[in-house]
């Protein structure tokens, strides 16, 4: 129960922080922003995110998930409700750095929360429904809040997300069982930095195929439409397109519990890679609006699979006791990722076109598949040297004898 529970407060958090970035933008627009001005507010949510993903880790591992989460709601709720006291776009710009930094807190310490609630095949399972919570709240967020502007405006609008937003510390305060106690663990070790992290091969690996699916979700946000107005296809037929992408990502992570139960983490996420690198290149060679959907479908199926299965693998790699560490430098590495993905990709798009971003897009998700088959081996032999019991000594086989 405690796991629905924990799922219900993310799926209330992504409803009112993706709604607030959407009103953001628009209330900007509808106040005679320009272009400028609306990007730096888009790009002031991350800024937090960004800067203290490792600190809000490292803050969650020590006085456990309860209290960040009930401070970051509460700080995103603050955040939300700015623009009802501070009008215009300099108020527009303090809401989106308080609702990321509101977030981040609760973000990182609510992945921790799930990893904890079970081991081994329930981890999974938890982790599948949580995802399955967050495909949902990025479908209802941006919709509540469509249908909020046209029939309330931009003030009571603020004033439902703010709502929204508050109910997670709310029900923290009143149910603080959800949240189990932190755990001591006997080895924990927090020497060497967040650097040190980046030694352990398994982490180290995940971290990239992390890196890897953020770069193939950005590219298709961004490059989908613009490959689709390049074959002359309407907005509209442009939209259905790439809503096929988010059907398949839903339906993915029904069966993804399943899936890991057969083949292993490691090995769904490693089918996920490839399945997104060769859908990707072949996307360039189809220009009819049908077989595109099915490109989009197909990229839904791996993408959407590999985001929240390179979670739990940050969590089960991550030492004891720095799991939340953990997770925060895997934010860390996907803001990055967003940062570089636009400035790097759009530069290669505006010199050479269209094909050779997604033909690197591709490169980039079987390089990650590649990458992904080297973590079997390796997990399979800490299973065998865990299984398998060291040899007995000269001594201890003669006490035997």
């Amino acid at each position: 129960m405690a796991v629905y529970l924990a799922c219900l407060l993310s799926f209330l958090q992504g409803i009112a922080f993706r709604g607030v970035k959407m009103q953001a933008s628009l209330d900007a627009l509808g106040q005679g922003a320009s272009s400028f001005e609306v990007g730096l507010i888009g790009a002031t949510f991350p800024v937090f995110p960004l800067l203290l993903a490792v600190y809000a880790g490292k803050i969650s591992d020590r006085i456990g998930m309860r209290t960040p989460m009930v401070a970051g709601a509460a700080i995103m709720t603050a955040g939300i409700a700015i623009p009802l006291a501070w009008h215009g776009i300099p108020g527009l710009i303090a809401a989106a750095a308080c609702a990321g930094l509101g977030q981040i807190f609760f973000h990182v310490s609510v992945h921790n929360l799930i990893g904890a609630f079970g081991e081994g095949e329930a981890r999974t399972r938890n982790f599948a429904t949580f995802s399955l919570g967050q495909s949902l709240s990025a479908f209802f967020g941006p919709s509540i809040t469509g249908f909020s502007i046209d029939g309330l405006g931009f003030g009571r609008t603020y004033v439902l997300l703010a709502a929204i937003s508050a109910l997670p510390a709310l029900i923290l305060l009143l149910r603080p069982s959800i949240v189990p106690p932190r755990k001591i663990h006997a080895h924990e070790d927090a020497s060497g930095g967040s650097a040190a992290l980046f030694r352990i091969p398994g982490l180290r690996r995940t971290l990239i195929m992390s890196g890897v699916t953020l770069t193939g979700i950005e590219l298709f946000s961004f490059y989908f439409p613009v490959y689709g107005r390049a074959i002359g296809l309407s907005a509209s037929t442009i939209g259905m397109v790439m809503s096929t992408y988010a059907i398949a990502a839903f339906i993915v992570r029904l069966g993804m519990h399943h899936a890991s139960r057969r083949l292993g983490e490691v090995g769904v996420l490693t089918a996920s890679l490839f399945i997104a690198g060769v859908t990707y290149l072949m996307v360039p060679m189809v220009s009819h609006a049908l077989l595109l959907a099915a490109m989009a479908f197909l990229l839904g199926l791996g993408l959407g699979c590999a985001q929240p299965l390179t979670i739990l693998l940050t969590y089960n790699h991550a030492p004891a006791g720095r799991s939340g560490e953990a997770l925060g430098l895997r934010i860390t590495v996907n803001k990055l990722t967003q940062i570089a993905v636009p400035v790097v990709f759009g530069g290669l798009g505006s010199m050479f076109g269209l094909l050779p971003v997604f033909w690197a897009t591709g490169a980039f998700g079987l390089a990650g598949g590649l990458l992904s088959l080297a973590e079997r081996p390796l997990r399979a032999r800490r299973a065998a040297a865990v299984e398998t019991p060291p040899p007995l000594s000269i001594r201890e086989r003669k006490e035997e004898a």
